[in-house]
């Protein structure tokens, strides 16, 4: 663990990320000259493609997957014993805190998460140019949604570090377990995208 600036953060895009934030202040926040006019907006839109588009996801990697992904899903790909950011967020919460939390919690999570179940489909199924291709926009839009929440939190609130505890790999795992591991994370995340695009859509709303 320790203290890592954002910019470095995004950098970590392989690697599953676990845990909690510690959010540090102080007024050599290196972001927020760096975002765009339209940067929330730009977030909105994010935000409710990846939540439009995660139900096709899932679906479509389990078609690539075969048996017995394919008719035992509900048994397999159950997400309950695997580590997913707690998400303890409402639409009454603070807006900083709203975004914190969905951000470092979630998204970070889930990009590091998308960068493993990606490398592992290249492995697996390297002809499934569909999955890939959706892996890989999917992976492009949580990257663009992270380096978009983070201008906003360092413009808005001169936030700009955090600690970050990774999890595990699945290298080294079993063709099975890899398969499995990436069915239950998307399996989650279809769970929890569409609460956090109801939680935090409402707090990207222009004033």
């Amino acid at each position: 663990t320790g203290v890592v600036p954002f910019m470095a953060l995004l950098l970590l895009q392989r690697r599953p990320v676990a845990g909690r934030a510690l959010l540090v202040t102080g007024s050599g926040c290196p972001g927020h000259g760096l975002c765009r006019s339209n940067v929330q907006e730009q977030t909105r839109r994010q935000v409710a493609l990846l939540n439009a588009t995660a139900q096709d996801l899932f679906s479509l990697y389990l078609k690539c997957q075969g048996e017995p992904f394919s008719s035992e899903s509900d048994k397999l790909c159950n997400p309950t014993g695997i580590f997913f950011p707690a998400f303890r967020v409402n639409r009454t919460s603070e807006r900083k805190e709203v975004m914190v939390a969905i951000m470092y919690k979630l998204f970070a999570f889930l990009n590091a998460s998308l960068g493993n179940i990606t490398r592992d489909q290249e492995e697996l199924n390297p002809t499934a140019k569909e999955l890939l291709d959706r892996l890989h926009n999917t992976t492009k839009t949580t990257r663009g949604l992270i380096s978009n929440l983070t201008c906003l939190l360092c413009k808005n609130y001169n936030i700009f570090q955090v600690d970050v505890r990774y999890g595990d790999s699945s290298k080294g795992k079993s063709t099975f377990k890899k398969k499995q591991q990436g069915c239950q994370v998307l399996r989650k995340y279809v769970q929890v995208i569409g609460q956090a695009a109801r939680v935090l859509l409402p707090h990207l709303s222009p004033s």
